[in-house]
């Protein structure tokens, strides 16, 4: 049997139909650039997320960029991340000109540890940026209480939770600014790359607007330096399809989720948990095993797709070179990076496929045990 970590195909062939008109209606209005399918989505997302405004850019990491340019934080300025992240999240702050600095993570949910968070803050912090990490919501009301005490703004880098809620608010929609990916992979993804930065604040919302289309609100006579990020209209109307299935989709996640937790239990194998007040939407079903590469070749050897979501924590790659972190100093998140292991999690996954994998799975950590 056949299972990769992700099938956007299968995904795809189960909406065809609406995909297929939505896109043939754009192809046949000649409007592909700001028109009104990227208003609509925008007004819908802003919606579904409980927030006012909503602006679509070219990408998730330019919704980072966007939003933290509209808080205009730049040199000299500090923004706050966990340590164990894709790297766009502190990408955006290099590019923004400031620098990240890094908090450790907690061990069951791999979000920032709160805990340690209000020590890292000094008077150069502006902001701080808690990561919905493969779908799981951070801790949001000690982050807010934190933010609140020393003046700093929250953006939630919500590329991987889209739908998922803390004490029953959306991610994305509970700091001063949330920033959306719409990759292909993720829960509610594109056909191509695409973001969006949602917040209450209008004049933030009129500034990221004015961001993304070369610094104008005027066409022609830019204000401010600005960008090129725009989100089209073909990705908009596929979006705009895709939302509608979104809550779905994410049930069915969770759902299968709840089954492979079952299934492993007990198996030499840590399986990812809800903290309590959190609704996770597993963007990533992320395991922990002690023998990484022998659990992935055996995996693969059966035909089962995995990935590793990531490899290095931050402060351990090339780029972050000329930072004052070193080996050693995040600890949990270092672990992480050696011992995490996503595998195949997705809306059109059969029972029969999850059945598969985690048999298959139970098997080699019984097989792991009988041989300590």
């Amino acid at each position: 049997m056949k299972i990769p970590l992700i099938d956007l195909g299968a995904q795809y062939r189960a909406i065809q139909p609406e995909v297929d008109q939505a896109i043939r209606g754009v192809l046949e209005s000649g409007t592909f650039i700001l028109g009104p399918q990227v208003a609509a989505l925008e007004q819908e997302v802003a919606r579904y997320l409980g927030v006012r405004y909503a602006v679509g850019v070219g990408s998730g990491t330019d919704a980072l960029v966007l939003s933290l340019r509209a808080l205009e934080i730049g040199p000299g300025d500090e923004v706050i991340l966990p340590a164990f992240t894709f790297f766009a999240s502190a990408g955006a702050i290099l590019l923004a000109g400031a620098k990240p600095v890094l908090v450790d993570i907690d061990p069951e949910t791999y979000c920032i540890d709160v805990a340690q968070l209000e020590a890292r803050i000094t008077p150069r912090t502006k902001a701080i940026m808690p990561v919905h990490l493969f779908g799981h919501p951070a801790e949001m009301d000690t982050i807010l209480n934190i933010a609140k005490r020393h003046d700093v703004r929250v953006v939630e880098d919500n590329a991987q939770a889209i739908g998922a809620e803390y004490k029953g608010r959306r991610t994305g929609g509970i700091g001063d600014v949330g920033c959306l990916s719409f990759f292909p992979s993720k829960n509610l993804g594109a056909y191509g790359d695409g973001g969006m930065v949602v917040t209450n604040d209008e004049q933030l919302a009129k500034h990221v607007k004015k961001l993304r289309t070369h610094g104008w609100s005027q066409k022609y006579y830019p204000e401010i330096l600005g960008y090129n990020s725009r989100l089209d209209e073909l990705q908009a109307t596929v979006l705009r399809v895709k939302l509608r299935h979104l809550d779905s989709w994410n049930d069915r996640r969770r759902s299968l989720a709840n089954d492979y937790a079952r299934r492993l239990s007990g198996a030499a194998i840590r399986v990812p948990e809800e903290a309590t007040g959190a609704v996770s939407v597993f963007h990533m079903y992320v395991i922990e095993v002690d023998d990484r590469r022998r659990v992935i070749e055996t995996l693969a050897a059966a035909g089962i797709g995995t990935s590793v979501y990531y490899p290095y924590p931050l402060h351990l790659v090339p780029a972050w070179k000329g930072l004052d972190d070193k080996a050693g100093d995040f600890p949990v998140a270092e672990r992480a990076a050696d011992r995490c292991l996503a595998i195949p999690l997705s809306p059109d996954m059969t029972q029969e496929q999850l059945d598969y994998v985690a048999s298959t799975l139970r098997s080699l950590a019984v097989a792991r045990t009988s041989l300590v």
